[in-house]
């Protein structure tokens, strides 16, 4: 699976993120491991849970993704292949909202626990805590990294001068700064003004942070719970209006156009955008998964040469030493295109997202 730099670590992460938050509570142990196992076998290596997964589900109390997790990589004995990143900040059973230091210290070490490691490759600030000094939040932080149970902080849910305001801050201490920004964000753009109540979207402010300060965005609700591909799921009321009518219709062109899913179209649009950015995949079943996978190339096009084309307004096809289908058309390592059923082969996914991406902006 291609890999896409995390921030300023000089770390590589999978460009697909396989979101647990259902493993080991919605969806069991058996089909957890499963899907857990598709996506290694895919070369994926970047898994994404929180303390709090998932306590909202009846008869679950919060850590049994993080749980279902641990057991998987103590079974598969693969701990030092795989990138794991939780989380602390949320309230769930027994534990308060907040990111004061005790609190962040002793769920750290749950989390640890739970995912029977004794190091956590990223682990984020959940949620932006605005009763608690930023001082101490990072400050604990810091320690949980210079004590080596921590790799790498990252934040969720943050605007984008409490994130520089953040950064400003370790760097005057010499502390550890976050790396990352986890969002809610798509491909529709929700109407001004519009809440989600603690979830963030990123918008245009936090968009131009990430690219001008090296900070990596990853999208969680990227596919709005199935909204773009199913009948029977509606878009929420943020996001409908006249954009959103003529950004789908750029979607559904493209979907058409190259034989993907408006799913994996998406996906490839992220993952190819400038900066790139790094979706948070959900799967609960083979053919979500196979789907999910179908949108992210092992490796580039040889010269960019499509995208170049694309980007300049010529529709442009293919070539070079792409592998060919039985149908002739190019494919580039299983990239967008290889739909969950077998249809079509994208030319080449760049083409796609440029296409997007060109069209996209104009409307």
């Amino acid at each position: 699976m291609k890999t896409i730099p995390l921030g300023t670590t000089g770390e590589d992460v999978s460009a697909l993120c396989l979101g647990v938050l259902y493993y080991g509570n919605r969806i069991g142990k058996a089909l957890s491991y499963h899907l857990m196992d598709r996506y290694v076998d895919a070369g994926g290596s970047f898994f994404d849970s929180a303390n709090i997964y998932s306590h909202w589900i009846e008869g679950f109390r919060g850590g049994e993704s993080e749980t279902v997790l641990g057991q998987w990589m103590a079974d598969r004995a693969n701990r030092s292949r795989v990138f794991i990143a939780s989380k602390v900040g949320f309230a769930y059973p027994g534990v308060e909202r907040g990111l004061r230091a005790r609190q962040i210290r002793e769920e750290c070490e749950k989390s640890l626990r739970r995912l029977q490691t004794d190091v956590i490759d990223l682990y984020y600030a959940h949620v932006d805590d605005r009763t608690t000094p930023l001082e101490e939040t990072l400050e604990a932080f810091d320690g949980l990294v210079r004590a080596g149970k921590v790799r790498y902080l990252g934040a969720s849910n943050f605007l984008a001068w409490r994130l520089e305001m953040a950064r400003m801050i370790s760097r005057a201490h010499g502390w550890a700064e976050y790396v990352c920004i986890q969002q809610r964000h798509t491909y529709l753009r929700p109407k001004p003004g519009a809440s989600f109540g603690d979830q963030i979207s990123a918008n245009d402010d936090l968009l131009d942070y990430v690219a001008s300060e090296n900070v990596t965005l990853l999208a969680y609700s990227p596919l709005l719970n199935g909204a773009y591909t199913r009948a029977d799921r509606a878009f929420q009321a943020q996001y409908l209006g006249p954009d959103s009518d003529a950004r789908l219709a750029v979607l559904r062109a493209v979907s058409e156009e190259t034989g993907a899913t408006a799913n994996q179209v998406i996906y490839a649009w992220m993952v190819q955008s400038a900066p790139p950015v790094i979706p948070l995949m959900a799967a609960s079943d083979d053919a979500q998964m196979t789907e999910n996978l179908g949108s992210c190339p092992s490796r580039d096009p040889p010269d960019g040469g499509e995208r170049r084309r694309a980007d300049d307004g010529e529709p442009g096809v293919a070539r070079g030493d792409a592998e060919r289908g039985a149908d002739g058309a190019a494919r580039w390592g299983g990239g967008v295109g290889a739909r969950a059923g077998g249809r079509g082969y994208l030319s080449s996914h760049s083409l796609s997202v440029a296409a997007i991406i060109r069209h996209s902006h104009s409307v």
